[in-house]
């Protein structure tokens, strides 16, 4: 897995993340969603490896990187404070303009990153998402159904209990997480991180940030007539929810990337696990030489 990275524990201004990276060429750094950790990109940075510097970091949080203590708004899981470790992990690793990937609420990252360092990003791609401010002022009963984890995760100390009650079975082991799907290294990466309380608690952490200051950022960028100053891919997972609740995903970020446009992936969730070669033809040719330097 990862043949030819290198993993290290890289200290970001006081929180620690654990980051595998490698390859040659113009820097693009990939972020991981719910639950899952950097090790979802297995089957993707490789190929990407060809021809960019590639990055995978976990999430403050998530995996083994750091996490912090938390504070009543939530605000150390917020996406501008995972999105300002990234920013200062690429220049660490001596990237100062870069291209960014997010998957899920890795999307979420990667598209505050966009907005609050724009002299940095040069190239967004955002995976089966929309922003969280549009999520939420678009809520409805179907979305409040189907994604009801959104809010029974914002709850306080409840999650945690059912989540640690038994970890395999919230999260589909042994259904549709296997060694199998997701590969056997990855796997265990990530239900090594879906047992351990103190990840679970941080990844929660994440979601309620998300309903709180998350949801304040992007209102008040929108506010501001703010919007992404790069140009902008917007994938979805043809099997995934994303067309159901929103219809035209690109239509909805328009607003906020005036160079924006959209691809479907046949998949399922967790495209980078389940269709890694058509989502790495995707971000290359969006990515191309031109749109990252570093």
């Amino acid at each position: 897995m990862f043949d030819g990275f290198a993993l290290e524990r890289i200290d970001v201004g006081g929180v620690v993340l654990r980051v595998r990276h490698g390859g040659h060429g113009p820097p693009v750094v990939l972020l991981h969603g719910h639950p899952r950790t950097h090790t979802t990109w297995h089957r993707v940075a490789p190929l990407l490896a060809e021809r960019h510097t590639v990055v995978c970091p976990d999430l403050r949080g998530y995996g083994e990187s750091d996490k912090p203590p938390t504070t009543a708004d939530h605000a150390p899981y917020s996406k501008r404070a995972m999105a300002a470790d990234v920013r200062a992990l690429m220049s660490v690793l001596g990237h100062e303009r870069f291209a960014v990937v997010g998957h899920d609420r890795g999307s979420y990252v990667a598209f505050r990153l966009a907005m609050d360092h724009p002299a940095a990003v040069t190239a967004l791609a955002v995976l089966d998402s929309v922003p969280i401010g549009e999520a939420l002022a678009r809520c409805d009963a179907k979305f409040a159904h189907d994604w009801y984890h959104w809010f029974f995760f914002a709850q306080p100390e409840i999650p945690e209990r059912a989540i640690l009650a038994d970890p395999d079975r919230w999260y589909g082991v042994g259904d549709r997480a296997t060694p199998e799907a997701l590969g056997a290294e990855n796997f265990a990466d990530f239900r090594r991180a879906v047992h351990d309380p103190a990840t679970v608690r941080a990844m929660l952490e994440d979601y309620r940030a998300g309903l709180g200051v998350d949801r304040a950022a992007d209102d008040a960028d929108r506010a501001a007539g703010r919007v992404v100053a790069c140009p902008v891919l917007v994938a979805w997972s043809t099997r995934d929810d994303m067309v159901d609740l929103y219809g035209d995903v690109v239509r909805v970020w328009r607003p906020w990337a005036p160079d924006v446009r959209g691809v479907g992936i046949e998949s399922g969730h967790h495209v980078a696990e389940e269709a890694p070669e058509q989502l790495a033809r995707a971000l290359l040719g969006f990515l191309g030489p031109g749109h990252s330097d570093g």
